[in-house]
């Protein structure tokens, strides 16, 4: 396996593969067992898979923690050697940006972005967008793989792929949990020990949304309030429920729906996010 740091260098040895299958895992890093099923899952469906390690900075906003998210090249590097991935593309950020002051931005559908994630956190999809765009064209890939725990982001890169003809095929992947529940995230390493409680109200508050639903509750409500309920102790951001298919709010008990929940867990103010099918 191979460390990256240069584009023309990626491409000049992706180009003799063109004819191969070339899937991509993109990441920021700190690599978990969720992203280690990402990978083994390029592995079995493709001849050659990427992981691309970048903390983009295109999207983080201000005060937001760009600068102490977790940067673990070499650990990572190593996962990925072990599980069978056969480039590691780590670039630095003047590498991927000359000039991040005057970029071109891909800008994904206001009613994409104006809810969840993309409301709390402006320009956001933007960064997503225009990062992953760019490692599309650089790699060359046939497929990428993605996590279901970012399912905004998720909808939002189908979307453009879609939009923009892209010739990939998304991947989604299941989100991958502890043996408690709590989702896997890079960002679970910024809790406190005495933080863990709060941190697994998330999935207990979907868990009970889904055994309500169960019980023939329908009322969108009645499910929100009931979810929130649980996450006392938590400065929850939203408490959302929509059609996965669409993401546009759930009115249909018909329809399949989707909760997702984002909330900063005391006393590091670390935001999580969790969603599951209810």
């Amino acid at each position: 396996m191979k460390i990256i740091h240069k584009i023309e260098e990626l491409k000049n040895i992706l180009k003799d593969k063109r004819t191969l299958e070339i899937g991509l895992v993109p990441t920021m890093g700190a690599l978990h067992e969720g992203h280690a099923s990402l990978i083994k899952k390029s592995v079995e469906q493709n001849d050659f898979t990427v992981v691309s390690v970048f903390v983009n900075p295109v999207q983080f906003g201000i005060n937001e923690d760009f600068d102490k998210y977790p940067r673990t090249l070499e650990k990572d590097a190593k996962l990925c050697e072990n599980l069978g991935a056969d480039i590691v593309f780590a670039p630095a950020v003047d590498e991927m940006y000359q000039d991040t002051k005057e970029l071109t931005l891909v800008c994904p559908p206001y009613s994409a972005i104006n809810k969840l994630c993309g409301k709390s956190r402006p320009g956001h999809f933007d960064g997503v967008a225009t990062v992953v765009s760019k490692l599309f064209n650089i790699t060359g890939c046939t497929k990428a793989y993605f996590g279901q725990k970012d399912a905004q982001q998720l909808f939002i890169i189908k979307k453009m792929v879609k939009d923009l003809n892209f010739n990939v095929e998304i991947v989604p992947c299941p989100i991958v949990r502890e043996n408690d529940g709590l989702a896997l995230s890079s960002r679970n390493s910024y809790l406190k020990e005495e933080s863990r409680e709060d941190a697994l109200k998330l999935y207990k508050a979907l868990k009970y949304a889904k055994e309500l639903r169960q019980k023939g509750i329908n009322d969108r409500q009645i499910l929100c309030d009931s979810a929130l309920k649980i996450l006392e102790g938590t400065l929850v951001d939203y408490i959302e429920i929509v059609n996965p298919e669409t993401f546009e709010d759930w009115q249909d008990e018909k329809e399949p729906a989707l909760m997702l929940i984002a909330a900063k867990i005391a006393p590091t103010d670390t935001r999580l996010i969790d969603n599951m099918e209810i």
